[in-house]
């Protein structure tokens, strides 16, 4: 194929990740690709919540919520902390966070 600017794509290729990365990071826009885990993930800012307390707030059952926070665990999204018989679910981290704001922001432009 030849190309029209080769010195544009060369400085590209030099940017490009490894494959790996980008399955990788596409496993966590996935995550933001369902409105329920962004419900989930937008009251997980806000405070630690156990199962039992996001199906009351977003109106869903447990067995739904649960299934959702499977997800978001199983991407690291989410860590969890026993108490007793309950597990209360938070944020990993603060990336995430970032990540929702700016998406936010891009839809209020």
């Amino acid at each position: 194929m030849k190309l029209i600017d080769e010195a544009a794509v060369e400085k590209c290729r030099a940017q490009m990740l490894c494959e790996d990365d980008y399955d990788e990071m596409s496993i966590i826009f996935d995550m933001f690709g369902d409105s329920t885990r962004l419900k989930i993930m937008n009251a997980l800012f806000v405070s630690e919540l156990c199962v039992g307390d996001l199906a009351a707030l977003l109106e869903m059952s447990t067995s739904a919520v649960s299934h959702q926070l499977g997800s978001l665990k199983k991407t690291k999204l989410v860590r969890t902390r026993k108490s007793g018989k309950n597990v209360y679910y938070s944020m990993a981290d603060d990336h995430i966070i970032n990540i929702y704001k700016m998406a936010y922001e891009h839809i209020k432009e």
